[in-house]
């Protein structure tokens, strides 16, 4: 018995090997860890057999039940294993796991497991009660094993040569260099033209992860391109790997920003675009990250406080984050058009570290504003473009749903900006 059990184990460790892609360490721990369901299943077949004594078919039929059913895993085990080895290597797409074919191989595999269990235990055992108590002691401990036990025996080897992440370091030297970096930008901000209405902006990035960087630098390029708002715009970004070349997205800054931009423009007449790109809680905050700074998180009220203290009129408002449609109401009124990449239920997407740019930022920006002068048409003809990336690519909590709110007196002065 020790010595056919001991095969069937070496088969499924060795095969697990499999499942890491590139080099991996044997962790011994795990592996001893993961012999906990074969004593508990030892041990209820020791209870049942023992309690159904006179109903065994065999001189030692624990021994001879345990033997039998560490055989039976084997394939079973290999196909799940040759499963997570395609998955790991990149040959099952993204939507596999929750197909109808996924979902019916696994269903096939527990079948025939629990098939193989029923018939291993009538050899061993006359009474169909002791034959269904085994059967229901394998279901237990293996349902047990699968949320509670660590993963694989075989851990994968992070390679060293790799570059580190990029990380923040504070100094001296960085604190100044951020002041001089926000003044700088803020005394730039070119002044307003007699009889013109001219778009001015402030793109807001305050999580530090790439996605965000870029999706800034592409909508200050729209900016400049579409509305010649060369400039006229401050982009305040936390990513560590800028810290030397762009001023820190802190609410502070913030708050700064537009009461530079207040003083710069004509508060009546012209347009004030704000950008906020991050990730979003379902309690309508704008998620704020730059470790080890502390950066405390904005809020639409925070937002629309700041805006009315600055007297600016006419604002354009995107936010690109979740459950972004929470700002409307709070930003709403009729010298504002505000839209959202969700609504106040759902979130985003897009605004993962491996995205180019969110879902919404590169259809309704980068796409339809770059053919369109009209922010109200760009978001509408974006809408269905999200919707059908997101069926795409199997978002599965539901459409985010892009809200847009235009304000009466707004329309005015943006018909001016797209004519």
């Amino acid at each position: 018995m020790l010595l056919i059990v001991g095969l069937a184990t070496a088969i499924a460790t060795c095969a697990s090997r499999l499942e890491v892609d590139g080099p991996a360490t044997f962790d011994l721990y795990s592996w001893l860890i993961r012999w906990s369901p074969d004593a508990l299943l030892i041990f209820g077949a020791w209870l049942v057999l023992s309690w159904a004594r006179a109903s065994a078919r065999h001189a030692s039929p624990v021994a001879a039940w345990y033997l039998l059913l560490s055989v039976a895993a084997v394939p079973v085990n290999l196909a799940g294993t040759a499963l997570g080895a395609l998955e790991s290597r990149g040959y099952m797409p993204d939507w596999w796991w929750e197909s109808w074919q996924s979902w019916a191989i696994y269903a096939a595999l527990s079948l025939w497991f629990v098939a193989a269990t029923w018939r291993i235990s009538q050899a061993v055992a006359r009474s169909k009660l002791a034959v269904a108590s085994l059967v229901a002691c394998v279901l237990a401990v293996v349902l047990l094993a699968a949320s509670q036990l660590p993963a694989g025996s075989w851990q994968p080897v992070e390679d060293d040569s790799d570059e580190e992440v990029a990380e923040l370091e504070l100094s001296q030297e960085v604190f100044e260099s951020q002041q001089a970096l926000l003044d700088d930008e803020l005394r730039a901000i070119a002044p307003p033209e007699v009889g013109k209405t001219l778009v001015y902006g402030l793109i807001y990035a305050p999580y530090d992860e790439d996605v965000f960087l870029r999706e800034s630098a592409m909508v200050q390029q729209v900016l400049e391109e579409r509305f010649g708002a060369r400039g006229r715009i401050v982009r305040l970004v936390n990513n560590s790997a800028t810290a030397g070349e762009l001023p820190w997205a802190t609410t502070l800054n913030f708050k700064r920003s537009i009461n530079a931009l207040a003083k710069a423009m004509d508060t009546e007449g012209d347009v004030l675009v704000v950008y906020l790109t991050s990730h979003g809680g379902a309690d309508f905050t704008l998620a704020a990250m730059n470790w080890p700074l502390k950066v405390e998180e904005l809020t639409a009220n925070q937002l629309r406080e700041m805006l009315d203290e600055a007297g600016i009129r006419h604002r354009v408002i995107a936010v690109s984050a979740c459950y972004s449609g929470g700002w409307i109401g709070p930003l709403q009124d009729e010298d504002t058009l505000v839209m959202t990449a969700a609504d106040e239920d759902h979130t985003s997407y897009g605004c993962g570290s491996g995205s180019e740019l969110t879902f919404f930022g590169r259809a309704v920006f980068d796409e339809q504003l770059r053919k369109s002068g009209s922010f109200e048409e760009a978001f509408r003809a974006a809408v269905p473009v999200i919707r059908q990336r997101e069926i795409e690519a199997r978002k599965d909590d539901g459409f985010s749903n892009p809200q847009i709110y235009v304000g009466r007196n707004i329309r005015s002065a943006l018909s001016v900006l797209a004519q």
